[in-house]
């Protein structure tokens, strides 16, 4: 098979999940810029990810953000998103916005909160359940500001009951995704804030217990290509949450602050399985910045992580083994720097026509007239947003 071969069928396979809540408005703690056009519902939201699909032929599926999604019936949800092209996917857990988890949630010292916010994540199991989604992602905003303020070791503890209570409410062919932020909103420690500290749970959990890992949450100069090869090699990388940052969790378009660190990710995703067929790994976009033209934003971000897999996929790995075992640091960081500098493009625009898409993804949307429909009739009503 020549590598445009191999490339186009990899490009083939991967389905990158939009998130629901990238449609809405959204912004950063300070302000939330309004849009026009904005969904009003999660109906709406849906309608927005069908477009996203339609022009990039690469994003099947929605996620979901529990209560922010919120309906009187899923299963009518679940049927407008087929009706559209698309499935529902992911179901995200929100046990961050109530005031009752000022302390936490999961690992509150509170029973009665603890409990509550299980209940929450079993009510999302229900959804699952109804709409066919076979994830379910855990971020928790859990963790401390002061020291002394709490026991780090008990608060460990409560985490590993309240996960295995999750855990057992899973359907067979359910799992549960549990994802690490090393700081914000807890900023003197988190109680999930690495890689490790999920991967510790998720082990003593079981095999329905997969580690995500999210670009945007992890301090400047991590290695994130390291950690994404370790779960790989561990067999127990679940998910990717896309997005992309230069101070903190930014939530930009994938690729946007470091293309070649993307470019790295995917090399490491490639040589690990991460896009063979059958492969455990969910691909799923958390890009919602503020200022950006919500569906134009997904489209660029998935733009962009084709791009970085075409790249990945195009290493020489014959020539890079070779350089590798004959300790040739040049030629092996050589045969890296020609596949990222290849312009594959071209070659995106031809596999995108081969399929019966225009090449041209942005430009397509825009000639559409789609945003000018949904500016027009989408006037009246709640705009969806944070917290909707």
């Amino acid at each position: 098979m020549t590598k445009l071969s191999q490339v186009n069928a990899v490009l083939d396979r991967l389905k990158i999940e939009t998130p629901s809540w990238a449609y809405g408005n959204s912004g950063t703690r300070f302000k939330v810029f309004a849009q026009p056009g904005v969904p009003r519902d999660p109906f709406e939201k849906i309608a927005d990810a069908a477009q996203v699909n339609k022009f990039t032929g690469s994003a099947p599926s929605v996620a979901l953000h529990i209560p922010w999604d919120k309906v009187e019936d899923y299963a009518k949800l679940a049927a407008h998103a087929k009706e559209l092209g698309v499935v529902l996917g992911t179901i995200n857990s929100n046990t961050f916005q109530d005031d009752e988890y000022k302390l936490g949630s999961v690992c509150n010292p509170d029973p009665k909160i603890r409990d509550r916010a299980v209940a929450h994540l079993l009510d999302c199991i229900d959804i699952m359940n109804i709409t066919g989604s076979q994830d379910l992602k855990l971020w928790f905003a859990d963790g401390t500001n002061y020291p002394g303020q709490d026991s780090i070791s008990e608060r460990q503890d409560r985490l590993a009951e309240s996960l295995s209570r999750t855990y057992k409410a899973l359907g067979a062919n359910q799992r549960m995704l549990l994802e690490y932020k090393f700081f914000e909103p807890a900023f003197y420690h988190t109680d999930v804030p690495d890689w490790g500290t999920s991967l510790v749970h998720c082990l003593a959990l079981g095999e329905k217990a997969w580690v995500c890992v999210d670009t945007g949450h992890h301090a400047p100069g991590t290695n994130i290509e390291f950690i994404v090869a370790s779960l790989l090699r561990a067999k127990r990388l679940g998910a990717f949450d896309f997005n992309s940052r230069f101070y903190a969790d930014d939530d930009l378009i994938v690729g946007a602050a470091d293309p070649f660190q993307l470019f790295r990710i995917m090399h490491e995703v490639n040589v690990g399985g991460g896009f063979d067929v059958g492969t455990p790994v969910s691909y799923v976009l958390d890009q919602c910045h503020n200022i950006e033209a919500k569906i134009p934003g997904q489209i660029r971000s998935i733009m962009n992580v084709q791009e970085a897999v075409a790249k990945a996929v195009f290493i020489d790995q014959d020539a890079l083994k070779a350089a590798q075992k004959n300790g040739d640091v040049l030629a092996a960081h050589e045969v890296l720097m020609d596949a990222f500098n290849t312009d594959v493009r071209p070659m995106l625009r031809e596999w995108r026509q081969a399929k019966g898409i225009d090449g041209n993804p942005m430009k397509a949307y825009a000639k559409s007239g789609y945003a000018q429909k949904i500016a027009t009739d989408r006037v009246g009503g709640n705009q969806a947003g944070w917290g909707a």
